[in-house]
């Protein structure tokens, strides 16, 4: 049998992707902007007429963390600094846990130390 392998996210330091190219509004708010590179992604532009660039709008937790993330500060780092910016918000850290998982799977950063793909 495999041993699960066991994580302490407290410690992961996140680095923004440096290929994604983004913009902070007047207001605060992160727009990401992902372009779609690649042999399938040609295929979908070009059938389905899917954009070759995405823009992702972000809310205001995701536009704090995402301005956060300097390559310095570790997960436990930016979870203070949530909870003192929104401190009326439930379950924070296993939020942004969760919110850091989701931006790691679709490359828009890594783990300081980690090889990128």
């Amino acid at each position: 049998m495999k041993k699960k392998e066991s994580r302490n996210y407290l410690d992961y330091v996140p680095v923004r992707n440096p290929e994604i190219e983004y913009e902070t509004g007047d207001d605060g708010i992160v727009i990401l902007y992902v372009e779609w590179k690649g042999f399938y992604h040609r295929i979908a532009q070009r059938f389905f007429h899917r954009p070759r660039v995405s823009d992702i709008t972000m809310d205001a937790y995701g536009s704090f963390v995402w301005g956060g993330i300097d390559g310095k500060k570790d997960v436990h780092a930016l979870s203070q600094e949530l909870d003192s910016r929104f401190p009326g918000m439930e379950k924070s850290l296993s939020r942004l846990i969760k919110f850091l998982e989701i931006m790691h799977d679709n490359h828009l950063i890594f783990w300081k130390g980690e090889k990128q793909k």
